[in-house]
């Protein structure tokens, strides 16, 4: 009698959940399929007939990070103040990264060797930057910013990235406040530096 498949959506969504869930308690380095198979109470060759191999199920990891930072913009709401507005975006990616510090190394990084991000990859990271380009978008068409929305852009996702890398790794300092602090500073300097001219007049 021949063997009962056992790729189902439900053990595929499980399995995928404590994926996200060991990468978080045990790290890039200590994330193994056999361990992920363990922790989901099935076997090696299942998570294998679901995912091909490590590097899918890493994959598919990389795709629930970016599935979950775009559900958390998406609970954003859209007030009459654009900036006021991307600064809250930016806000989301930086809680997104204190909640889920492995889980955006994994997106931003590239942590594992043999996990190599491909056009659909990188297709996922592009949907959630484009959320971050609309947001900008408003900001230049209200003339508060100036210079190219996608630019722009780039430059704010690479600011969160970075100052969201240091407040994981305890470097961005030692009380809430402090944090809160530096934060608020590098995203108020860039924008006040991006501002037009008419925009910085009328904060004065």
């Amino acid at each position: 009698m021949p063997r009962a498949k056992q790729r189902t959506s439900e053990l595929r969504e499980h399995v995928l959940s404590v994926a996200v869930a060991t990468l978080a308690d045990s790290g890039v380095a200590a994330f193994t399929t056999r361990r992920v198979a363990q922790r989901a109470r099935t076997s090696t060759p299942a998570v294998y007939e679901l995912f091909g191999d490590k590097a899918g199920l890493v994959r598919e990891v990389f795709f629930e990070g970016f599935r979950r930072l775009g559900e958390r913009f998406g609970t954003l709401e859209q007030t009459a103040d654009p900036r006021a507005d991307l600064k809250a975006v930016l806000g989301a990616f930086r809680e997104f990264g204190r909640d889920n510090p492995v889980l955006a190394e994994l997106m931003f990084s590239r942590p594992f060797a043999d996990f190599d991000p491909g056009p659909g990859e990188l297709a996922a990271a592009a949907a959630v930057r484009e959320f971050i380009v609309a947001a900008v978008r408003r900001c230049t068409s209200a003339g508060l910013l100036r210079g190219t929305d996608t630019d722009i852009a780039h430059v704010l996702v690479a600011l969160a990235q970075g100052l969201a890398a240091q407040e994981a790794a305890g470097w961005l300092g030692s009380t809430p406040a402090a944090r809160d602090r530096r934060w608020a500073l590098a995203i108020t300097a860039v924008l006040n530096g991006l501002a037009t001219p008419q925009a910085r007049e009328a904060s004065l």
